[in-house]
């Protein structure tokens, strides 16, 4: 099976415009494809993963990826997906973003010459003339389109500022440079982005003419993919300093057991026959299954030593005696107890596992909270200081997520 046959056996594409041209520069390793990073952290999270993991398969083939970071709209931000206008952000900010993207980059694609290429559209969108830009590419664009666009649509409820109107204009110049100056042929993105993409796709033929060259794929998931990594305590990270590699290796762990094989076939590396062999699996095996989507993508992130780590840690845990080495931690203050003392409420909300009040009391009550092997039910149960010595208290939420907080 070829590259494209595979990543539409996989379910990664969803919409494509000339499809029989991409398929044969896909399959042939001509593509020079692009795929868009705006860097609003300092590290990816697990919406960023499939596009990721299509890079580094379609290199693999032969192609050549271009890590676009989005310094310059990155400066007015992208509206998709959005209530609100997102934060302004500092050059300097973006560019210490920019800097941590591409070292997690790395573990995924190979960058170098005649490789893969990371390049930042603040080299060229901070350059350019407003008024030159308005009868260059503005002229492209109708208005009454935009309007309709996916993309803008949640909001222009709300209000949607003439700064975020622009940036469909930029991220169609990006590709509209890019084939101009680096031959990129083709570009990837969610299926939130598709109004974006075309418009990229339509400036370069409108500019350059029907015949040249310009190809735009979305992803099935890219755009759930974003949503992946929302939890109780914010995004899954890929840096092991903000989400640990067990807390990276459980997330996968839980996922549901309708999304998991759909997981492994879009996500992993494992060959198609393996996982359609899946398929049948049911019952205690989709647990096995689990552990495998874990385990791999963990290895894919963090290396192979880390993943071991996660998946024996997780183990011994289900089973009542793991260690608690490499268990997500809290570190307690003193001055965080009282009467040498905390609430069970102040502590499922003190380690992040609760984000409110509210919803630890819920959690209580719904007996979703079990410290040490005890379950608890009482809002009012406590936690005495003392107890925290050592190796520290085991908190386990719901059937899954396990947490240690402990005191110097």
């Amino acid at each position: 099976m070829q590259i494209y046959e595979e990543l539409k056996a996989r379910g990664l594409i969803a919409q494509v415009t000339d499809e029989e041209e991409i398929r044969e520069l896909v399959n042939g390793g001509k593509a020079v494809f692009y795929i868009g990073f705006d860097p609003t952290a300092d590290s990816l999270h697990v919406g960023h993963f499939m596009a990721l993991c299509l890079m580094k398969r379609l290199q693999m083939a032969g192609n050549r990826p271009i890590a676009l970071i989005g310094g310059g709209t990155g400066m007015v931000g992208d509206p998709s997906g959005r209530s609100d206008m997102r934060q302004m952000m500092t050059t300097e900010t973006i560019q210490h973003n920019c800097d941590c993207f591409k070292k997690q980059m790395e573990r995924f694609i190979e960058f170098g010459p005649d490789k893969a290429i990371m390049v930042n559209n603040a080299e060229w969108l901070m350059k350019l003339n407003y008024v030159e830009l308005l009868r260059e590419v503005g002229a492209c664009f109708s208005v009454n389109n935009m309007l309709r666009a996916e993309c803008y649509k949640q909001r222009m409820e709300k209000g949607l500022s003439f700064l975020e109107f622009n940036y469909m204009i930029m991220q169609s110049y990006d590709f509209y440079h890019m084939f101009q100056t680096l031959g990129c042929n083709m570009q990837f993105g969610g299926d939130d982005q598709w109004s974006n993409m075309l418009g990229g796709t339509e400036l370069i033929r409108r500019k350059l003419g029907k015949d040249a060259y310009a190809m735009t794929i979305t992803l099935l998931m890219n755009s759930e993919g974003k949503k992946m990594g929302k939890t109780a305590k914010g995004a899954v990270w890929l840096d092991p300093n903000k989400t640990s590699p067990f807390e990276f290796y459980q997330y996968w762990r839980n996922v549901g057991d309708a999304d998991v094989l759909k997981c492994i076939r879009m996500l992993t590396f494992l060959p198609l026959e393996e996982i359609d062999a899946m398929d049948r699996w049911e019952g205690s095996q989709l647990n096995r299954a689990k552990e495998i989507l874990a385990y791999e993508l963990t290895k894919l992130v963090h290396g192979e030593a880390e993943a071991e780590k996660a998946q024996e840690t997780a183990r011994g845990l289900f089973a009542g005696a793991g260690s608690t080495e490499h268990m997500p931690s809290t570190e307690l203050s003193a001055a965080q107890f009282e009467n040498g003392q905390i609430g069970a409420i102040a502590l499922l909300v003190a380690c992040g596992l609760c984000p409110s009040n509210g919803e630890a009391r819920r959690l209580i009550q719904q007996g979703g909270l079990t410290v040490n092997g005890q379950k608890v039910t009482d809002i009012a149960a406590a936690v005495d200081q003392a107890d925290f010595q050592g190796e520290g208290v085991i908190i386990k939420k719901g059937k899954k997520v396990f947490h240690r907080a402990y005191i110097q």
